[in-house]
């Protein structure tokens, strides 16, 4: 749904050459025309407009001097930089631009027609006057000649059995003589100059030719491979013109065929046969197509002797006249030749007789309105000759070559314009090829314009709901250049170009005053504004009413046509620099980005450009949408962006090719997809395939956009209708703005008005912020107004709209407050079930209520029936239960004789039976409380069954006997679970005295036990005998203090008590004893020979940990030093073995398969893996200190790290033995001891940073497994680090702490 629109003109009039000009050639590389007359030749610069080279062919002997001469044929050959001429006498001529030399390579006697160089330019073809073709090399050596009359069909001959032979089929009313006639061949065109042409292919392997056959007098066309083999000759076809194409893409060849009341264009295939054809537009013998020249498809153009050139493209099997280029049928303007531009797509080359040259540059365009609210209807007009293709697409979406409606014009149509005004963009000016401008404009109007013709809304049974435009007036307008803007009610912007030098002149056209003719006015200029420079582009903002010019060398200017002066100044970018795109842009739009106005343009090559900057090279297609950008790629992706936010940095980001876009903005699409419109304040986006059909797709950005919109202004029912159809999760309803949805539950219900509709909204309902996971909002963008109320959202949800529903219609909206019921995180199952029975026993005389039938059945479609069985049940209703039984597929015989049962039983075990079949055994146990003593063995049971000790003892006073039962099974209960302290305070509590000193005995606590025996009033014996047996467990335990305690309060044995403390280390404790039952005589006997000799043990365990963590270290600094010398020496390439091998098998996927089978290549097959036992064992000997183990360093390094922590923990006892060692005077002790321990923390903390470097804490720290890791990387890292840190161990890199604080000195000592 594209029109051909004119991008510049190239002109260069009166030519100063001799002669008249006969035909031209290109010379692409240098932009020079090449144009040869009866007297010669000439080579023109059409850009700076002077004559580079001139040949005469005359002085050389080659033309005669009468002007009868004629040049049939010029080309230029690129690699021989020369130029070859052929003339109808049957020279050929190689004039040599370098050298200016002439050289005639060959003549043929009897003269030449045609002469047709193959596109690579290795093969020229001539005809002859002998009705000969001769094939030769670029260096003009004669390959082939053949007669250009074959009487074979050629190598492609079909093949017949003689099935479906003409004698054998039916002839109807012509009866079976027409079987026997013979076809009768029409001689060619009256007025055909009965010229070979000839045409190749676009790879250059065929070439077909177009001959008057001698015998028929009728034109056929003959296919030749480039080996000079006849590979096919046409159908007989009547009528067929001289004009012949092969389209470049090599299907099919196109001529022209003269019909008695019409003129077609037919398409031959390679093998001869007719492929469709299309009638042009012209009355019979109106106009002599001369030439047909195909450029890239689907674009071709026609050359008619008389009127005009046309050009045509196909869409969807539909060829439309885009353009007509009106020239004069005598003069300087008739036409002598054109061509399509080799090199430049859609250039196309015209040639006049008054040595008049044109170029014309086209490119595609999309007509479309561009109004930004609902009373646009997204209008889309497409040109097809004489009139204008309209699609509405806001309310159908018709393919083409269909449309809505159909505006008819006398002249065809070059171009169409709709009003950039925002209110009024369904009106549309269409300029024909007689420079009128018609006027149409949308309104309520009495009466249907005859110039208006519904299309595919139209027709019988159909009743038309739109508002057709309507013909205001037609407008006579100058002659313009293709740049044709509406830009106010009575104001549009045309542009001219000065053909004498590169300027443009920008128009302001309004109407002029006319009382005489209503039907006709003349639009008259009103103001000018020059330019220095060709003006390619003009785009308007319909609402900033800005206008951006795009000249020729890509430079940008602002038109501030509102001003007085007119003025023309650059279009700067947010820094002051003037925007300039490097290359000329074909499509340009304005749009805002962030604040700033910027100017988007998009070349020929798929390059997108935001003012200067390229922030795409594969962009296919854009197009701007309120704050939306949406640019198709040649990734077959539709990509949405929000401009709003955006910047250049985050659109270059998402359009690069290795940047993964999220869902909301990348959209994938079918290959070739272009956009044709977006249909405002709707999700619709129209796309347009390859071959022209339409695909509508709603693009989740503009989706979510245009659902944000209306949950903004409270439209609920067109949110919703949206997200339902296009299959939105409804959570986006309350997750958008949740203090809001909450204030207006009763608009979004009464909006709603659906009871289906409502539920499906309950249904959806989840916890999930969508708005944070699924839908998250724009950058910066302040969709959440306010933070939602504190609470679960699903209970907050449902609360409030079913308080909404209960208090408008709780008979009409009742499914719906079922629903709400049952979405709640806590299923609230038994107040449905309540309400389906209040509606069975009441039933609401209300036209909208529904039964409880109903009721029940639907709420079986949303709970599971056996869960709403046993909810039923749960209610102990009868009724509820067999009314919910009787709707699911239970079995009569399985529910019946259970619920009997149960009617015959009491109230309370009635109730404690169902809780207990439902597994709701607190409640059950509860029920059975209540059932009396002779149900509580029962009772007991199922709380020892189901440990329900806690919840049992609430149901029973404290001084009941069935209250100390259950707590004594409780406490035996912890007793097994090997608690035996709460068990002895259950015990303790419910005046098992026995049992409770049993079980504070197994724990070890001593003052409960002792507690407990008081109360069982044990003896003085007894007690003594209870304090010798926690005197020994609490020995185990290292509890020095607390044995001697016991020993010395309860056994009456102090000396045995002192013995403890100085065992434990106590020595305060132990003086305290000693001087409390006054025996001094145990300080010299017991107390001072323990004090020295644990100085002693001392200084002999700080000798060792000394002279170890001294050897440790020396070892660690020399396994170091060998690991970097085998790394130097590249000794470490080999895979690790042993038990580091063993290691990586268990913790990573490091070691192949294969070296994991191979260390249980040993074992039987019993064995399948390693025992818990071996697997132990490896553990322990995993980190062995041998020298030149695997992980020796590993070994040394937790050797050295349990040094250190043994010394740390020493500081607090060697504090306490250096105070009583004081008090005794042994101060030479104390201070060997202080001095010894001092040097060694010393020791330790010189070499911490030795033994922990940094360089292995940053080793043990490098992420070896992650997310961004590929296989090899990780095999690489493990290959770096062979025998470095594995996973288990990182803890050994980091270095010990040692606390400075602790106060360990005693400097009495000093």
């Amino acid at each position: 749904m594209r029109n051909l629109k004119l991008f510049r003109t190239l002109e260069f009039r009166d030519i100063q050459g001799p002669g008249k000009p006969q035909c031209f050639s290109l010379r692409t590389e240098q932009g020079t025309v090449l144009i040869g007359s009866e007297h010669g030749l000439i080579e023109v610069d059409p850009v700076s407009r002077e004559v580079k080279n001139e040949v005469s062919l005359v002085a050389e002997g080659f033309l005669p001097e009468d002007g009868s001469g004629r040049i049939v044929g010029v080309q230029d050959l690129l690699d021989q930089e020369s130029v070859c001429v052929a003339t109808a006498s049957g020279d050929v001529i190689v004039f040599s631009l370098s050298t200016q030399q002439l050289e005639c390579v060959g003549s043929v006697a009897s003269g030449i027609s045609v002469m047709s160089w193959s596109p690579d330019q290795e093969l020229v073809l001539l005809a002859t006057g002998q009705q000969t073709l001769i094939m030769m090399t670029k260096d003009f050596e004669p390959i082939m000649e053949q007669q250009i009359h074959q009487d074979d069909f050629g190598e492609s001959k079909f093949i017949t059995v003689g099935w479906g032979r003409k004698e054998t089929q039916f002839h109807g009313s012509e009866g079976r003589q027409a079987a026997f006639q013979m076809q009768m061949h029409e001689s060619a065109l009256p007025w055909d100059d009965r010229r070979p042409q000839v045409t190749w292919r676009g790879d250059g392997q065929f070439f077909a030719v177009s001959v008057v056959c001698p015998e028929t007098g009728a034109r056929k066309v003959r296919v030749w491979n480039r080996e000079f083999a006849l590979q096919s000759t046409s159908e007989p076809v009547a009528g067929l013109g001289p004009a012949l194409a092969w389209k470049p893409s090599g299907s099919l060849i196109a001529s022209t065929q003269d019909k008695p009341n019409q003129q077609d264009i037919v398409f031959f295939e390679k093998n001869g046969l007719l492929h469709g054809h299309f009638t042009l537009p012209f009355l019979k013998d109106e106009v002599k197509v001369k030439g047909i020249f195909v450029c890239l498809f689907p674009l071709m153009a026609f050359f008619s002797f008389s009127l005009a050139v046309q050009l045509w493209t196909v869409g969807n099997y539909h060829w439309y006249l885009k353009q007509s280029l009106s020239f004069s049928t005598c003069g300087k303007s008739k036409l002598v030749s054109l061509m399509w531009d080799p090199v430049t797509p859609y250039r196309l080359h015209v040639l006049c007789q008054g040595w008049h040259y044109l170029a014309y540059d086209w490119h595609w365009t999309t007509e479309r309105s561009v109004g930004d609210n609902s009373s646009d209807l997204s209008n889309v007009a497409v040109i097809d000759g004489n009139g204008v293709l309209v699609t509405v697409f806001r309310q159908t979406v018709v393919p083409p070559p269909m449309c809505t409606y159909k505006l008819l014009f006398p002249h065809p149509v070059n171009q169409v314009t709709f009003f950039a005004h925002p209110q009024k963009s369904n009106d549309l000016a269409v300029l024909d090829a007689s420079n009128q401008i018609s006027v149409y404009k949308c309104g309520d109007y009495p009466s249907a314009d005859p110039t208006v013709k519904l299309g595919a809304v139209g027709g019988s049974g159909f009743k038309v709901s739109l508002r057709t435009p309507q013909l205001e007036k037609r407008y006579k307008i100058m002659k313009i250049k293709g740049l044709l803007t509406w830009i106010e009610e009575d104001l549009f912007l045309a542009v001219s170009h000065s053909e004498s030098s590169p300027r443009s002149v920008i128009h302001h056209l309004t109407a002029a005053s006319s009382e005489m003719d209503e039907e006709h006015g003349q639009l008259n200029v009103s103001s000018s504004a020059t330019v220095d420079g060709i003006i390619i582009g003009l785009c308007c903002n319909s609402k900033t009413k800005s206008v951006a010019l795009q000249l020729a060398d890509g430079q940008i200017f602002k038109y501030l046509w509102e001003s007085p002066s007119l003025a023309v100044k650059p279009w700067k970018n947010s820094g002051g620099f003037p925007v300039r795109f490097p290359y000329p842009c074909t499509q340009t739009e304005l749009a805002m980005i962030g604040e700033e106005e910027c100017v988007l343009g998009l070349t020929d090559r798929c390059r997108f450009f935001i003012n200067d900057i390229e922030v795409a090279s594969n962009v296919t297609s854009f197009a701007v949408y309120d704050e939306f950008l949406l640019l198709t790629t040649h990734s077959h992706t539709c990509q949405c962006f929000c401009l709003r936010d955006a910047s250049f940095k985050t659109l270059q980001a998402g359009l690069s090719s290795n940047h993964v876009s999220n869902g909301e903005v990348l959209r994938k699409v079918e290959r070739g997809s272009r956009i044709v419109t977006v249909v405002p304040q709707d999700t619709k986006l129209v796309l347009q395939m390859p071959r022209g059909n339409l695909e509508v797709v709603h693009h989740r950005a503009l989706v979510l956009a245009q659902i944000r919109k209306w949950l903004d202004k409270l439209m609920f029912k067109e949110a919703f209708e949206c997200m339902r159809k296009l299959r939105i999760n409804l959570n986006l309803i309350y997750d958008h703005n949740p203090k809001v949805f909450l204030e207006n539950v009763e608009t979004f219900i009464k909006q709603i008005d659906s009871v289906n509709h409502i539920n499906l909204f309950f249904t959806e309902l989840k916890e999930e912020d969508v708005t944070k996971t699924m839908y998250p909002p724009p950058v910066t963008s302040s969709v959440h107004l306010s933070r939602g109320p504190d609470g679960k959202k699903l209970d907050l949800v449902c609360d409030a709209l079913r308080a909404v529903m209960e208090s408008l219609n709780p008979h009409k909206y009742c499914l719906s407050i079922l629903t709400s019921h049952v979405k709640k995180t806590t299923p609230e199952l038994e107040i449905v079930l309540q309400k389906v029975h209040e509606l069975q026993g009441n039933a609401p005389s209300d036209p909208d209520a529904v039964s409880a039938e109903e009721a029940l059945k639907y709420l079986l479609l949303l709970v599971d029936v056996n869960e709403l069985y046993d909810h039923s049940l749960g209610t102990y209703d009868f009724d509820l239960v067999l009314m919910v039984a009787e709707k699911s597929q239970k079995d009569p015989k399985e529910y019946l004789p259970f619920l009997n049962t149960l009617k015959k039983m009491e109230t309370n075990y009635q109730r404690f039976t169902i809780d207990k079949y439902l597994k709701r055994y607190e409640k059950a146990i509860g029920h059975l409380s209540k059932c009396g003593p002779e149900y509580f063995p029962e009772c007991l049971n199922l709380i020892k069954d189901k440990n329900l000790y806690n919840e049992a003892l609430k149901l029973y006073s404290p001084s009941s006997q069935q209250y100390q039962d259950i707590s004594i099974a409780y406490g035996e209960h912890l007793m097994q679970e090997h608690m035996y302290e709460p068990a002895g305070l259950m015990f303790a509590r419910c005046g098992a005295h026995e049992k409770a000193l049993s079980a504070f005995l197994t724990c070890g606590n001593w003052k409960q036990a002792l507690c407990v025996a008081a109360q069982l009033h044990f003896t003085e014996d007894q007690l003594a005998g209870l304090g010798r047996t926690l005197v020994g467990k609490l020995v185990e335990q290292r509890k020095h203090i607390d044995a001697a305690m016991v020993l010395e309060q309860y056994a009456q044995d102090y000396e045995e008590a002192v013995l403890l403390l100085l065992e434990g280390a106590a020595w305060e404790e132990a003086l305290r004893l000693v001087y409390k039952y006054n025996r001094l005589d145990i300080v010299e006997t017991n107390v001072k020979p323990s004090i020295l000799e644990a100085q002693k043990n001392y200084m002999a365990f700080l000798d060792s940990q000394t002279a170890t963590f001294s050897r440790h270290k020396k070892r660690l600094l020399v396994v170091r030093e060998l690991k970097e010398q085998a790394q130097q020496a590249g000794l470490d390439d080999e895979v690790p073995h042993g038990q580091e091998s063993d290691l990586f098998s268990e913790t990573s996927s490091v070691v192949s398969g294969s070296e994991m089978s191979a260390k249980y290549s040993h074992s039987n097959s019993r064995i399948s893996a390693r025992s818990s036992k071996n697997r132990r064992k490896a553990e322990r000997k995993k980190h062995s200190l041998k020298e030149g183990s695997p992980l020796e360093h590993l070994a040394l390094l937790e050797a050295l790290s349990e040094v250190v922590q043994n010394t740390e923990n020493l500081k607090d006892e060697i504090y306490h033995i250096l105070k009583v060692l004081f008090l005794f005077e042994f101060d030479e002790q104390g201070r060997e001891l202080q001095k010894a321990f001092e040097d060694t923390l010393q020791l330790i903390e010189r070499s911490l940073p030795e033994i922990w470097t940094l360089t292995s804490q940053q080793n043990s720290a490098t992420p070896v497994l992650g997310p961004n890791s590929t296989a090899n990387s990780i095999m690489a890292s493990y290959q770096q680090q062979k025998t470095s840190l594995p996973v288990l161990d990182a803890e050994l890199f980091i270095p010990p702490k040692i606390n400075k604080r602790t106060q360990w000195k005693l400097s009495l000592l000093d």
